[in-house]
């Protein structure tokens, strides 16, 4: 691993957990806005699509994801 990746590794690990979790999602939206980053296969979409639907015909079932980093932060 190169240096400054090992550098940006060891900074991180001194981060909170979830100031880390924080900073993965951040770095995750940073790839996400850049869409020829990755492109979803054929069966990603169709299983995309399928919670998509369940989610609009059942909005009540599950739990959004704001409420499970909230526990699983609380839970440390």
């Amino acid at each position: 691993m190169p240096t400054m990746q090992s550098d940006l590794t060891e900074q991180a690990k001194k981060l909170s957990i979830p100031d880390r979790i924080l900073l993965v999602e951040e770095i995750w939206d940073t790839i996400a806005e850049e869409n020829e980053a990755f492109e979803l296969t054929e069966a990603q979409k169709q299983e995309l699509d399928r919670r998509l639907e369940s989610a609009r015909t059942n909005p009540t079932q599950g739990r959004t994801w704001e409420e499970i980093k909230a526990e699983f932060i609380n839970s440390r």
